[in-house]
């Protein structure tokens, strides 16, 4: 069953239920308001009687008794007592069951033991209220005691066409609850089918994906509910498995580049260990060192590509990191490696993110940096502003040509062919800052050499642990 079936028929149920509880609450109300009309009717014509008034009654009908009292109003060929006057009647009981007609409509009303009761037994003023069918209609019947063994009087009125318009009533909420379920239900189909049109068209675009494969397409789902919202969203999700698989793309086919040329240096050198009893001892050793720089250096690529393809899908969960502590642990591996001095000058920042990936982007900047001042002297210094990381070294610089350019995957500067490295240090510094909201730069500072460093977004700021030392 679909959707918009749903709703239509849950939109239908609801109308009948709604429909149903207010008519059967009305036709209950209307019944109780009829049956205290007809008690107040019949209360006040028996105080009237009972005050000698018998007008209430009204005028009794020219009758020719002919079998004792002449009460019955079914005898053959009478006319129907309903249409001979008033729609009240009254007689009196005595203690003894003795039924007296004091007037009204010509029909007997039935005594039965617990009116027998009432009228031998009864307090003044004690009454019972019921109602008879008599064949030809029906009565309700209202029997008070006299008191003191004078018996009682019972007054009974018509209530058929009370009944007639209640059952009247009754069909009329039937059929108009029909009507309004049927207009319900056809109502609630359009509503639906209104609601999940734009469902219907997100269902197809999202089927028509799975079937073919195109993520490049925009959702046609407008509107600001949930449901475009939900567009929006899918839209956005698209968009960014787009970009994603885009980037992949790139980087299997810049990786495929970068590869070729360490694997055909490999066959080649592969290749030469066939004749290896033919080469001197030099050449033999020029060999085996060009065998282990070729392997360690893809070996470094190999790496560096893992850590780039998993520099924006790391699984690694968020958390409040110290940029200072980040920087101090890259600092102190790094100097070990390279025997140079890396000076930390931290603000206390703290920043909410992945503490892995801030300390591999500050650890790529420093192994940059020492690569590119191998020879210096001075200090490489880190400094952690707000938020913003920076490495500084007094190396030859950049080119300017080559600073728009030294954070795309695998470049190299014409200064950097001929030392170790595959040209994604940076680039994963790149999409570690991008992954924290942020960006990375390089300038130029006073005095020579380069700074390189990256940010985070301002949102992802968090109170310093201490108060800011002086710059």
């Amino acid at each position: 069953m679909s959707l918009r079936t749903r709703l239509a028929l849950a939109f239908a149920l609801v109308v009948v239920l709604v429909a149903g509880v207010v008519g059967v609450l009305s036709y209950h109300s209307a019944g109780e308001r009829t049956a205290d009309e007809t008690d107040r009717s019949l209360g006040a014509a028996t105080t009237a009687l009972l005050e000698g008034q018998t007008a209430v009654l009204g005028a009794l009908p020219p009758a020719t008794p002919t079998d004792g009292d002449g009460l019955d109003g079914d005898e053959p060929g009478r006319p129907d007592p309903r249409r001979e006057g008033p729609s009240l009647v009254a007689q009196q009981v005595a203690p003894d069951g003795a039924v007296t007609f004091l007037g009204g409509r010509p029909v007997r009303l039935p005594v039965d033991d617990a009116t027998r009761l009432l009228a031998a037994r009864g307090v003044a003023g004690q009454t019972a209220t019921t109602e008879v069918d008599l064949g030809r209609g029906a009565y309700r019947v209202r029997t008070t005691a006299l008191g003191q063994g004078r018996g009682a009087v019972q007054v009974g009125i018509d209530i058929d066409l009370s009944r007639r318009v209640l059952s009247g009533l009754a069909t009329e909420i039937a059929v108009i609850s029909a009507v309004v379920t049927l207009v319900a239900a056809g109502a609630g189909w359009l509503l639906a089918r209104r609601i999940t049109r734009r469902l219907v068209r997100l269902a197809a675009t999202a089927e028509d994906i799975a079937d073919h494969g195109r993520i490049d397409v925009a959702v046609p789902v407008g509107g600001r509910d949930e449901v475009g919202r939900l567009a929006g969203s899918f839209t956005t999700m698209l968009s960014r498995l787009a970009a994603a698989r885009d980037a992949q793309d790139r980087l299997v086919q810049d990786a495929a580049h970068e590869l070729r040329t360490p694997l055909t240096s490999l066959r080649t050198n592969a290749s030469v260990l066939r004749r290896l009893d033919e080469l001197s001892p030099d050449a033999r050793d020029r060999l085996v060192a060009d065998l282990q720089g070729e392997t360690r250096e893809l070996s470094d690529l190999v790496e560096e590509l893992v850590a780039l393809a998993l520099s924006r899908r790391s699984e690694e969960p968020e958390e409040d990191v110290a940029l200072g502590e980040v920087a101090a642990r890259a600092a102190e591996r790094v100097g070990r490696r390279s025997g140079r001095r890396v000076v930390v000058d931290d603000d206390g920042s703290r920043v909410r993110g992945r503490r892995g990936a801030l300390e591999r982007a500050v650890g790529n900047l420093l192994e940059n940096a020492v690569k590119f001042d191998a020879g210096g002297t001075e200090d490489v210094v880190v400094r952690v502003r707000r938020g913003t990381t920076t490495v500084t070294d007094r190396g030859p610089g950049i080119a300017p040509g080559d600073a728009a350019r030294v954070f795309d995957r695998f470049y190299r500067a014409d200064a950097a062919r001929g030392l170790p490295g595959s040209g994604l240090g940076l680039a994963i510094v790149r999409d570690v800052a991008e992954g924290h909201g942020g960006d990375a730069f390089v300038s130029t500072p006073p005095g020579g050499g380069t700074t390189v460093g990256f940010s985070v977004a301002a949102e992802r700021l968090r109170p310093a642990a201490r108060d800011p030392s002086p710059a």
